[in-house]
């Protein structure tokens, strides 16, 4: 799925289609380079779930875990990440476990270590908005993609 954001709004909308999809639980990757929008988009999750503050990429202590009304959340940020080893000494099998929802920037640094997303989401700069490639990797994935393209749709290109 191919979704065109014009703006910041559109990106933080996205995210908080995909935060209700996603329900609290499962693994969201996200690739991109730097400044594409891959903490904007990961605002957007978080609002879903309710969270009204400030989110900033947790790039140098790798991981910012939420509470949300009964729901935990993990927003980690891997571009520092000197080996995919370091995951284990920080408790990552925990906080990627499935009654979670982790939403993982630059999951690349983590490859070998990381288990398989639910949803890969790419974002790359197109003119003064973003273009998001939005691919399935799960039976769950699936099922998300197929929601959010019923819920997004043609409502959401051009957001």
């Amino acid at each position: 799925m191919q979704v065109t954001l014009s703006d910041e709004t559109g990106q933080v909308a996205l995210g908080e289609a995909l935060g209700r999809l996603f329900q609290g639980r499962g693994r969201l990757y996200l690739h991109g380079d730097l400044g594409a929008g891959k903490t904007t988009l990961t605002r957007g999750i978080l609002r879903a779930h309710g969270h009204r503050g400030a989110v900033k990429s947790p790039t140098y202590t790798l991981v910012e875990p939420y509470e949300l009304n009964g729901q935990r959340v993990y927003h980690l940020d891997l571009y520092r990440l000197g080996d995919p080893e370091e995951l284990e000494f920080i408790g990552g099998r925990d906080l990627l476990a499935d009654d979670a929802l982790c939403v993982v920037e630059w999951p690349g640094r983590g490859e070998g270590w990381l288990p398989p997303a639910d949803v890969n989401l790419s974002l790359e700069v197109a003119g003064s908005g973003r273009r998001a490639c939005i691919r399935s990797a799960s039976p769950r994935g699936q099922a998300l993609l197929a929601e959010l393209d019923d819920v997004w749709g043609d409502a959401g290109s051009g957001a």
